[in-house]
């Protein structure tokens, strides 16, 4: 071996080594203790910033589910127009987050960011001003849902390509993780406060507290430096920059199977939680609080695995946590479709709830890692495709669950994601050696 010259080309990419070869900062934060790992990047001011930012974001949008949710059934009395508000989301982010992407890796990611909670702050604040002057209508509130879904298609991937600016590389699954951590804690949360001030001050108190966490969201993110764009991406037209990234996903073999697993895993498994409402009334015969509190043991579960996996360092084989896991979410809903007793789904919620927070949160900081800073934002806009394609789960598994039973339905839904996930193991190295 001491005759190997020095000059030869390692097979290796160098990289993709890079973080696991540092021996100062990286060992550092291997060896502290696992509380100082799991809250690490928070002391990064910049990260502060852009994690109260987030926790006020989302603490606006999960109010704003609710009280949509309850306007729309008050104005229209019909489910499916209720269904019809809830999914406006949907189509806009799966057509426009890899432009969205593209966008973050053109433009200040700092400008986009301030100028998508600006957004949800000014609509939020036009449904309230409707809802006072008594000119609201459903299709005001169907127009919100699209266009909030167009601002998170731009607001997203730029949210999440700025965070390895704001931290080291090695604390960018735990950057991730904790941001995964503030959603759940607003999950569990901010749907009981908005419930509090919706029935004591109506759906417009509801509102302008929506719109003013949303402005208070916009003054904390002003105070970060100015991101920038990288490259020169400004000189190329707009479809050929997401061809680029389009080309680079597809020609980055480990990006490319993690954006499957992404993908694949979102249409398997998070089309269970909308069909919730037909398993409390048919299965266990129970009402909407019953189905609050099943939610919620979601949340439950989720904070917690996201916690933990705040904490893990980068030698602890996250990818293969990451196929763990998103086996356990399949296993949670297969014993979810096989169940029959509500105070038994508490506890498989809480599983649901693990097994998600792995898959989620792991699958996106590892693709962040193994993407370079020039197509980071474009990576991350097909990334959140997936969030897009949630209804294209929903409506096949809804479909098989007028045929064979919604419990059936979710049972096969879990197998599959079981299978998926056991298949993704055997079939690639990649992300097993991550």
């Amino acid at each position: 071996m001491a005759s190997t010259p020095k000059t030869l080309p390692s097979p290796v990419d160098p990289a993709k080594e890079a973080p696991r070869e540092k021996s100062g900062s990286d060992s550092d934060s291997d060896s502290g203790s696992w509380f100082h790992r799991t809250f690490e990047s928070l002391a990064s001011p910049q990260y502060r910033l852009l994690w109260f930012g987030l926790l006020m974001t989302m603490a606006a949008l999960n109010m704003q589910m609710l009280a949509r949710g309850f306007l729309s059934w008050e104005l229209t009395k019909s489910p499916i127009m209720v269904g019809l508000t809830g999914a406006g989301f949907a189509p806009p982010i799966l057509l426009l987050s890899l432009f969205g992407g593209a966008i973050a890796d053109r433009v200040d990611k700092k400008r986009i960011i301030m100028a998508g909670q600006l957004g949800m702050g000014l609509l939020s604040l036009f449904i309230a001003v409707s809802i006072v002057s008594g000119a609201i209508t459903i299709w005001h509130l169907i127009g919100s849902s699209v266009v909030q879904g167009t601002l998170f298609a731009f607001l997203m991937p730029a949210r999440q390509a700025i965070i390895p600016q704001l931290v080291e590389k090695r604390q960018l699954s735990n950057a991730v993780a904790l941001n995964a951590s503030g959603m759940s804690l607003m999950t569990l949360s901010a749907p009981a406060i908005a419930g509090y001030i919706y029935s004591a001050g109506g759906p417009e108190a509801a509102y302008f507290t929506i719109a003013g966490l949303n402005i208070g969201a916009v003054l904390l993110t002003s105070f970060l430096k100015p991101a920038g764009q990288i490259g020169a991406a400004k000189a190329k037209r707009m479809w050929r920059d997401v061809k680029e990234g389009l080309r680079y996903a597809r020609a980055d073999r480990t990006v490319l199977m993690l954006l499957i697993v992404a993908l694949s895993t979102t249409v398997l498994a998070m089309p269970m939680r909308t069909l919730l409402p037909v398993q409390i009334e048919e299965v266990f015969n129970r009402d909407v609080e019953s189905l609050g509190l099943l939610l919620s043991m979601i949340g439950v579960g989720a904070l917690a695995g996201s916690l933990l996996i705040a904490g893990l360092t980068t030698s602890q084989h996250r990818g293969m946590i990451l196929l763990v896991t998103t086996a356990v979410s399949g296993l949670a809903i297969l014993l979810a479709g096989l169940n029959t007793s509500y105070f038994v789904a508490l506890a498989i919620m809480v599983l649901v709830g693990v097994g998600d927070s792995g898959r989620r949160t792991l699958n996106a900081s590892l693709i962040m890692e193994q993407t370079d800073s020039d197509h980071r934002g474009r990576v991350m806009g097909i990334y959140m495709m997936n969030f897009g394609m949630i209804p294209l789960g929903t409506l096949p598994l809804a479909a098989l669950g007028d045929v064979i039973g919604i419990r059936w339905a979710f049972a096969l839904a879990g197998a599959l994601l079981i299978a998926a996930a056991l298949l993704m193991t055997v079939a690639t190295t990649r992300i097993r050696r991550l």
